[in-house]
């Protein structure tokens, strides 16, 4: 068997050929591409007034939280087991990131352990890593970790209680559903403040690097345009036209995030296919949910009865004290069997970065830490054949049932 790569980007001639004609166009940065790619995926998504393409989904956390008015010593509250950028957008503004552990069977944050926390917060009780001079609690970034929707019906009341803004993370989710109140199906990210989608190249859908912010906000989704482009009041694509002005004012110091018209022409034709990859993901993972259940020491992931998983990751747990197996010594024989495989994601209070800054400790967190001890994420993409699928599940049993 060749080397299984744990991803590969599915790019199809229906890309090639778009970007070629964005190429040939002669317009190539942010223009008519962008416009056709935010508003095909407000058609796709079914829900939000505004979607602005950004240059990474970074980027539209990064926004977001500026728009919603995040400023130094703020507090707003994120799971610990998240990528890196979710914390990292509120340090820019010098504010505090809280930490909340997560549910043991989907890795999202714990909504019990959420309301707890902003109880102890506002009766003065002491919380990890939030220190004493701390400014006033302004929101929640919950992530839909790995595809699979967070319960954000709780979250929102939650939010409601106690008056704060809810910026969904779901860079993991394009798409991914939860049932509301009602029983029907909503697409993830449709009922927040402002949701931000990632299309980087492992996601469920790719523009290579790219994002994505949607809101139903007129104000929001202006302030996030205006800064993509270094606060300017006039973008690009104006200012060049036939019919622009070269003139243009600086209302704030802005940033450098906007989205070219060579990344959306892959965004168009991804978003195309969107739902067919989510049906071949569906599934791969339901194939290897079959042929790993009931192996002795993994754990398979569980889609939950209310939810509709992405699928964006495949994590399966390894437990050391049942297959004799290191977590790391466990990857390394199966890239030894030709199968990529990685970890997501380090909890972030166990990083320095964010360990020595707020003096946190890691049994603070000890589900995350459990959880985080375990898992390994497997290869899954479109692509993907079920022999190849079967394959990496026979070498997973290979290396545990010694």
């Amino acid at each position: 068997m060749d080397f299984i790569n744990f991803y590969k980007p599915e790019i199809g001639q229906e890309e090639i050929n778009e970007v070629t004609e964005c190429l040939k166009s002669g317009w190539i940065t942010t223009g008519p591409r962008v416009k056709q790619f935010e508003a095909d995926f407000i058609n796709y998504m079914k829900a939000g007034k505004h979607a602005v393409a950004l240059n990474s989904g970074t980027a539209a956390l990064h926004l977001a939280v500026e728009a919603m008015g995040v400023r130094e010593n703020d507090v707003v509250i994120i799971p610990t087991i998240t990528f890196a950028a979710t914390a990292e957008v509120l340090r820019y503004y010098n504010a505090i990131p809280v930490f909340i552990d997560c549910r043991e069977d989907d890795f999202c944050m714990d909504m019990d352990k959420l309301e707890q926390t902003l109880e102890d917060i506002f009766d003065g009780r002491k919380v990890p890593g939030l220190p004493d001079n701390h400014g006033p609690v302004k929101g929640i970034m919950p992530v839909h970790f790995s595809g699979q929707a967070v319960d954000i019906l709780r979250c929102k009341k939650i939010a409601k209680k106690y008056n704060l803004f809810i910026i969904e993370d779901c860079a993991h989710c394009c798409p991914s559903y939860f049932k509301d109140e009602d029983g029907a199906w909503k697409m993830v990210g449709s009922t927040a403040d402002i949701a931000c989608y990632s299309f980087y190249a492992n996601k469920t859908i790719t523009t290579g690097e790219g994002g994505m912010a949607l809101t139903n906000n007129d104000k929001l989704a202006e302030r996030i345009r205006v800064m993509s482009l270094h606060g300017m009041n006039n973008n690009t694509r104006n200012r060049f036209s036939q019919n622009g002005s070269w003139y243009y004012e600086i209302s704030d110091p802005g940033y450098k995030y906007n989205l070219t018209d060579i990344a959306a022409s892959i965004g168009i034709q991804q978003l195309k296919k969107a739902d067919s990859f989510w049906e071949k993901r569906r599934a791969i993972a339901k194939i290897y949910s079959e042929e790993l259940s009931g192996v002795p020491g993994i754990t398979i992931p569980i889609e939950q009865s209310n939810r509709k998983h992405s699928w964006h990751l495949y994590i399966i747990r390894v437990d050391k004290d049942v297959t004799g197996v290191e977590r790391q010594d466990f990857i390394y024989q199966l890239k030894e069997l030709n199968v990529g495989a990685t970890v997501h994601y380090m909890p972030l209070h166990l990083h320095p970065c964010y360990r020595d800054t707020f003096n946190l400790k890691k049994e603070d967190f000890p589900v995350s830490v459990r959880i985080f001890e375990q898992i390994v994420s497997m290869p899954i993409y479109p692509s993907l054949t079920e022999g190849q699928v079967k394959y990496i599940c026979k070498a997973v049993k290979k290396i545990v049932c010694k």
